[in-house]
């Protein structure tokens, strides 16, 4: 049985199976929206799959084909619009492949050096597009959660070489990211949040408010997180005026910009990522707007070394490893074992070049935009904010949660989209995330007409 699974070409019916599925899905245009089923109505449909002897790979494709590929929400189906979606390009699904398929170990240099050194040209990319010193770098991550843990570890180290061990609190906006509240709790340490609720953006004079306000419980602020576009509306923290604020006391800088940092590659919104370039750390997910597969999260140091200090890893076979000197991606974060995930995106940039990348993000804002306007000429609806990035909040005036529920349920039953509730100070509404650079216009309008 070992030397089966092993044995190279063992199965050729299966390999071209499963060749002709992948060729077949991303043929689809556009790929179905699908929907969940419950346990139960899954375990009548496939069975149990996983037996003494095995079903067999051209039978267990079939079961996921038929039955569990369908069970699931097709993310990159350009109606797709809830949380943030993914929309790789083709080159990037097909370079997933090649990935899969190469078995590149990505944690040291001595093992992928080839691959790494690929990986690195992306994030000298994106570290000169947010305006960091040549020197800049760091890995790719599983998300940005990680990313965000990772950075701030570092940060906290930092700040303990000078004031050693303290009860340290991180300073970040209330409509920042809930990794920040997850990040916390794991290290151990506590948030303050300055009151963005105003605009949904975070000034230096609210930041400098929660720092006082840390310091008043006794706390000690080490990080102050910016975010580069929020997830519920994509709004931007005045980053110029939180970096001064990280300068004057003397606090690691960090910029979440999971989602909306990709935003800084189009010429006009440059200047909504002014003080970006004063940044000590930022995260960009290339899954979510820089259209490349699950699972891959860009994390950038102004000074990688310091990251290293922090991150590597000791043990008795790991100094061969760490005595070289090399750039080992594994010393940049929270991990070892890796998948060289920022080989999709670096594939497709440099299969489609940076200009495509820039014109896909101007259209999606672009597209925001103008079914704003559209929504605001229907009596019926409201918008609550203006988009500044992708995203478009806005309600149904009259609804409450089990109307958007219903609606949103019957939507998806239909297959026209995937449009979920959302909420603002506890009212509900929904959102257009729009990251998907097949999403139309009159999609979207025919999503609106579904709510008259």
């Amino acid at each position: 049985m070992t030397h089966e699974m092993h044995q190279a070409g063992a199965d050729s019916a299966l390999r071209d199976a499963i060749y002709k599925y992948a060729a077949d899905r991303m043929a689809m245009d556009p790929v179905p929206l699908d929907g969940p089923k419950s346990p139960e109505e899954l375990l009548k449909l496939a069975g149990q799959t996983i037996t003494e002897r095995g079903i067999g790979g051209v039978a267990a494709l079939s079961v996921f084909e038929e039955v569990l590929a369908p069970a699931t929400i097709s993310t990159d189906n350009p109606n797709f619009l809830s949380f943030i979606p993914a929309a790789p390009t083709e080159a990037a699904t097909l370079f997933d492949l090649v990935v899969s398929a190469s078995s590149i170990y990505g944690g040291s240099w001595t093992e992928g050096a080839g691959a790494v050194f690929a990986e690195n040209q992306v994030l000298e990319f994106l570290a000169k597009e947010a305006g960091l010193p040549d020197g800049a770098g760091g890995v790719f991550v599983q998300g940005g959660t990680l990313g965000n843990l990772s950075a701030l570890v570092v940060a906290r180290d930092e700040a303990e070489k000078t004031l050693g061990k303290q009860d340290w609190a991180i300073i970040c906006s209330s409509e920042a990211h809930s990794s920040i509240k997850s990040v916390a709790k794991v290290m151990g340490v506590s948030v303050v949040s300055g009151d963005a609720s105003a605009s949904g953006s975070l000034t230096g004079t609210a930041a400098r408010a929660a720092i006082e306000e840390a310091k008043n419980k006794n706390l000690v602020p080490f990080a102050l997180v910016g975010t580069g576009g929020t997830t519920n509306f994509g709004i931007v923290d005045q980053l110029a005026e939180l970096a001064k604020i990280a300068n004057d006391h003397s606090l690691w800088f960090h910029v979440d910009g999971a989602y909306g940092l990709a935003g800084m590659l189009v010429d006009d919104l440059k200047p909504k990522f002014s003080g970006l370039e004063k940044a000590d750390s930022f995260i960009v997910d290339p899954h979510k707007w820089l259209f490349a597969p699950f699972d891959a999260c860009a994390l950038v140091y102004r000074n990688p070394d310091l990251a290293r200090q922090a991150h590597t890893q000791h043990g008795e076979y790991l100094e061969t490893l760490n005595k070289n000197n090399d750039w080992n991606p594994s010393d940049y974060a929270f991990n070892l074992t890796r998948r060289v995930r920022g080989l999709p995106l670096w594939f497709s940039l440099a299969t489609y070049g940076i200009a495509s990348y820039r014109s896909a993000i101007s259209d999606n804002v672009a597209l925001a935009a103008k079914i704003a306007k559209e929504i605001t000429s229907r009596p019926s609806l409201k918008l609550v904010r203006e988009p500044e990035l992708s995203v478009v909040v806005f309600e149904k005036v009259g609804w409450v949660l089990s109307d958007y529920e219903n609606w949103s349920k019957k939507l998806l039953e239909d297959q026209i989209g995937f449009v979920v509730p959302s909420s603002h100070r506890g009212k509900p509404n929904t959102r257009f995330a729009i990251v998907n650079p097949n999403t139309t216009f009159e999609d979207l309008v025919a999503i609106l007409d579904t709510m008259e």
